[in-house]
């Protein structure tokens, strides 16, 4: 009869102090994460065209009355319109690839970000363009597009359920961008078709204290109700039998999980247009400075998501005497980032 051996007392307190110290290595690489958002929108306050391409000098500030309103009434309300759109689309993303088990799936993949974008396409047609219509389309459509990917993921007898998701979100968003086209074609060249044109790119050259604070509640009401759920995301990771069997009620709280991602996401193409990767390249850093553990990997993500969209617009407003459409830039800065991390083996944390 084999007698299995008991833990000796000193390997347990090994084990209590390496989890104390991963704890400990956790918050403080989050509170620098935090440093560093704060640093770049610092900087980035100054960061511009006027007078000269470069810096503001605070004194210049200060002095310069129309300094001062460019700041107050059009770079501020851009920044952080930009650090709220990567928060949000990188949480976004976060989510779905839990909810789903998928580590490849973001907004764009699951025909949200496409839905989103015919709706406010939609708007513009049928409204003329008033923001806060542009965003409930984009918020109801947005919300379709996801249920219908679902839907048809159901009904799809071809390879597993990642795959049949995969699959079911490219012919969603195939469909939505269709409409799209068809918008496009229908709507006024003079009046409609430019501003339709800006959510195909992506930008935030047009955003002011108005756009933002109408899309601000949305945002902040989407992101503190998911970063509340963190603990309760490794739950719906798992199986949904284990997840119940754990006491969670998974189709109620996946749901609530999904409808705040939606949210976040329609909301800020609504105000940003189509910003592709941000939700696929950020969540794959955030896991893997941070791990697997949502109570630590949301808030790396929205950091770091943050961080990501302030710098890109940054590059948006200097890089080029005109300025470059901000999703075309994170797509380029996404792709090249995603593969490097493809590349490269895990970080150790």
């Amino acid at each position: 009869m084999s007698v299995v051996p008991r833990a000796h007392p000193l390997d347990l307190t090994a084990h209590v102090s390496t989890w104390l110290e991963s704890r400990v290595r956790a918050r403080q690489r989050l509170f620098w994460m935090g440093v560093l958002l704060v640093a770049v929108m610092g900087i980035s306050v100054f960061l511009g065209r006027y007078p000269q391409l470069g810096l503001m000098s605070p004194t210049q500030m200060l002095e310069d009355p129309l300094a001062q309103r460019l700041i107050l009434n059009l770079r501020l309300p851009r920044l952080l319109a930009a650090m709220l759109v990567g928060m949000s689309l990188a949480v976004a993303g976060l989510v779905l690839q839990m909810v789903f088990s998928n580590p490849l799936v973001e907004p764009g993949f699951l025909g949200v970000s496409q839905a989103a974008a015919f709706g406010a396409a939609l708007s513009i047609i049928l409204f003329g363009g008033m923001a806060w219509r542009v965003q409930v389309s984009a918020i109801l459509f947005g919300m379709g597009g996801l249920a219908l990917s679902y839907l048809l993921a159901r009904r799809v007898r071809y390879g597993g359920w990642v795959l049949r998701l995969l699959l079911s979100g490219i012919a969603v968003s195939a469909f939505f961008a269709a409409g799209v086209g068809l918008i496009k074609y229908l709507a006024d060249p003079l009046r409609q078709l430019p501003e339709i044109t800006f959510w195909l790119l992506g930008g935030l050259s047009s955003v002011t204290w108005k756009p933002l604070l109408s899309a601000l509640p949305l945002m902040m009401i989407g992101l503190l109700v998911l970063f509340l759920m963190r603990w309760r995301l490794n739950l719906l990771a798992l199986e949904d039998e284990v997840a119940f069997s754990l006491g969670v009620a998974v189709h109620r709280e996946r749901l609530l999980a999904l409808l705040a991602a939606v949210m976040v996401t329609a909301a800020s193409i609504s105000i940003g247009g189509l910003i592709g990767w941000v939700g696929l390249l950020v969540p794959q850093l955030a896991r893997r400075l941070s791990g697997a553990d949502a109570r630590y990997t949301l808030p790396t993500a929205l950091l770091l998501g943050g961080t990501f969209g302030v710098v890109c617009d940054d590059l948006a407003r200097i890089l080029s005497a005109g300025e470059i459409p901000l999703g075309v830039l994170t797509s380029i800065l996404g792709a090249v980032g995603f593969l490097i991390l493809m590349t490269r083996p895990t970080i150790k944390v």
